[in-house]
């Protein structure tokens, strides 16, 4: 009997000394595995741009008087925006007056070809629409998905652009043709009639390129116009995110100078790539994202030409995912783990990832709701080691 209690008190001493010099429990941030809404993309800059823009040039050689628009002032159809009085020596020569009879040939056919284009343009308009009207009663009985009638909206507001674009395009190949056929009726009168140039779309006047009375080339800019509701956003994007992109999908418009952020959706996707150096002096291969505005245009009315924003690309949306902070989750062998807290313990845990987002790792196996993770777990903790939540 005296020596089991010999036994006992040797075991009770050794106990005692284990307790004393085991390592004392690591103070550590804990966070809690939780289902919440789960967004997976990513965030790119890019800048707006006009869907369209229209040069207005000098069609002769000669004298442009003053402009008076300025960037900013309205125009409309048909409006005079400058007048050029053509050169003396240019209806005289006879070199000119063969170049001239070309440049008129030129534009008699670039006439008959935005013609052609603008009939184009107008039958893809009409049949975008059907397709779209098509849809829209497939959707109303659930036959078809609202990611597929989005594309088809996409593709109808486009095609309406288009139209525009052609019949703006198909007046300005007029214009130069009577340009080069009243610079040729007045060979020989002392220098001719004023050519009046005329806006071809409803909109405002993004520069001038001129604006005293000054002599002028053919071909010279004056004035670029354009349509601030046509605005759209360009990102370019690294080629291995964009391949993850589908028009039709949404995206968000972040940090642009005003309150809140502003709708968007994926309209193209450029097919061709390009190669650029970024600020770390790194090169990437990127490819421009397009995308238009959802809502109504008064939202983003107060943004212009090339004016920076942040995009934020939505690939996939999920209103209650398991989740944890991305800082809890380090690569283990050819998978991913966390250290998550049992019975005061921090237990290795290899868990199956859904997807990443940018403070978030959507968890599909291997963790459960109300189960603690250690943040940012270093080198120095191990499996088992004794952990608790830091005050």
């Amino acid at each position: 009997m005296k020596r089991i209690w010999m036994w006992v008190v040797a075991a009770a001493i050794v106990l005692a000394l284990v307790w004393g010099f085991a390592s004392p429990a690591r103070s550590l941030r804990l966070a809690e595995v939780v289902r919440a809404p789960y967004i997976e993309g990513f965030e790119e800059e890019g800048r707006t741009r006009l869907r369209e823009r229209y040069l207005i040039a000098s069609p002769v050689i000669g004298v442009v008087q003053r402009i008076v628009l300025e960037p900013g002032d309205p125009v409309r159809v048909g409006q005079v925006l400058a007048t050029v009085m053509p050169s003396v020596s240019v209806l005289l020569d006879p070199g000119r007056r063969a170049q001239a009879q070309a440049e008129r040939n030129a534009a008699t056919a670039g006439s008959e070809a935005a013609r052609q284009r603008l009939r184009e343009a107008q039958a893809a308009r009409e049949l975008a629409d059907r397709e779209h009207l098509r849809l829209r009663d497939l959707a109303t009985r659930g036959a078809v998905s609202a990611s597929a009638l989005d594309v088809a909206a996409a593709q109808a507001a486009q095609a309406r652009a288009g139209e525009r674009a052609a019949q703006a395009e198909r007046m300005a190949a007029q214009q130069r043709e009577a340009a080069a056929q009243a610079l040729l009726a007045q060979e020989g009168k002392g220098g001719g009639e004023s050519i009046a140039l005329q806006s071809p779309i409803d909109g405002v006047v993004i520069r001038r390129h001129v604006e005293s009375s000054v002599p002028v080339l053919a071909g010279q800019p004056l004035l670029e116009l354009g349509n601030p509701a046509q605005i759209e956003v360009e990102v370019e994007a690294l080629s291995t995110d964009a391949v993850k992109l589908r028009p039709g999908m949404a995206a968000k418009v972040l940090r642009w100078g005003g309150e809140g952020e502003l709708s968007a959706q994926v309209t193209r996707i450029e097919p061709g790539g390009f190669t650029k150096v970024s600020a770390l002096g790194v090169e990437e291969q990127r490819t421009r994202v397009i995308l238009q505005w959802v809502g109504e245009p008064a939202q983003w009315a107060a943004l212009g030409d090339a004016y920076r924003v942040e995009v934020a690309f939505v690939l996939r949306a999920d209103a209650a995912a398991l989740v944890v902070p991305a800082s809890a989750v380090f690569r283990h062998g050819n998978g991913w783990a966390v250290y998550a807290v049992r019975d005061g313990r921090a237990r290795l845990s290899e868990i199956a990832v859904g997807g990443f987002a940018a403070r978030q790792v959507e968890v599909a196996s291997g963790l459960k709701v109300g189960e603690r993770v250690v943040l940012f777990p270093d080198d120095q903790l191990h499996d088992g080691a004794r952990v608790h939540a830091a005050q």
